[in-house]
């Protein structure tokens, strides 16, 4: 049952046509057009095979970064991605939902570059209503760097599941019973982007970016969306109705038995900082925590 949560009924969205839901029997790749557009220095994004593949690229100057068309209200979105290879100290590459206003909603997967030789970390993050600190960082199980691997997220009204490969490496529930705030009445739109984070992202900034090494550049294919289109308010309205998509069946509310193995290993193997656990920040045990010991 290994990747159920991705593969089963995935939609596609024909964003050309307006078509909100429809259901083929795997998922489709399409172009960095269809669902993209830059968002800044577009003259950093090379786009290869006719747009199928993108490089974006970092150098002394600038980074660069895209943004979807559209809004969306729960769905499955996913990339696939290569990873700046070499020394990539102080750089981040990031691929995010964000509702981008003053309370935000936000669901991050941020790639912290390293020196060379040294394993990436991958960190998650989950805002809610424009607060977050619930960063979770893992090392991978492979180099991102040699070949594309892809980063998903589902995001339904009962959880937020992260995978790499089909391995879910983290999973968010909605703990409205604990009066905690859930991702659900505020459209996001897909994020990426490349910059240059020395400040922070290697050692807590003691590593900085080498620039004798530029350009930096990562690659993006398979640029999956699949998700209700929300621009209005009633279309958020029809986006909650549960019960009508794919992604609100009993079967995508949780994880199954295997999943749940998996995420157990990479809790074992590779996790290397947890926000549940880290008792210098969080004296008390958040909430969401000490009630799911899974997330």
């Amino acid at each position: 049952m290994v990747g159920k949560l991705i593969f089963l009924g995935l939609v596609f969205i024909n964003l050309g046509l307006g078509v909100h839901c429809a259901a083929p029997r795997r998922p489709v790749d399409v172009p960095f057009s269809t669902n993209y557009v830059p968002t800044w220095a577009s003259d950093h994004i090379k786009y290869i095979n006719g747009g199928r593949s993108v490089d974006l690229v970092l150098d002394r100057n600038t980074g660069t970064g895209f943004q979807s068309k559209n809004s969306y209200q729960f769905g499955h979105f996913s990339m696939r991605m290569k990873l700046v290879g070499g020394d990539s100290a102080g750089v981040v590459t990031a691929f995010y939902l964000s509702s981008n206003n003053a309370e935000h909603d936000e669901i991050d997967f941020e790639f912290l570059g390293n020196r060379t030789g040294q394993p990436y970390i991958l960190q998650t993050n989950v805002f809610t209503g424009g607060q977050g600190n619930r960063e979770q960082r893992i090392y991978l199980w492979f180099d991102p760097t040699k070949g594309f691997h892809s980063y998903s997220v589902l995001w339904n009204m009962y959880c937020i599941v992260f995978f790499v490969d089909d391995v879910p490496i983290r999973i968010f529930k909605n703990s409205k019973d604990l009066g905690l705030r859930f991702p659900f009445n505020q459209p996001m739109k897909l994020y990426s982007s490349l910059w240059n984070a020395d400040d922070w992202a290697t050692r807590g900034g003691l590593e900085k970016t080498d620039w004798s090494k530029a350009p930096f550049i990562a690659s993006y294919t398979s640029f999956h969306v699949d998700g209700c289109m929300a621009s209005t308010s009633q279309e958020v309205q029809v986006c909650n109705t549960v019960g009508k998509r794919w992604w609100d069946q009993k079967a995508f509310q949780d994880l199954d038995a295997e999943q749940y193995r998996r995420l157990r290993w990479v809790r074992q193997k590779y996790t290397v900082y947890n926000y549940c656990y880290d008792k210098a920040r969080y004296p008390t045990v958040p909430i969401e925590c000490a009630k799911y010991r899974d997330i």
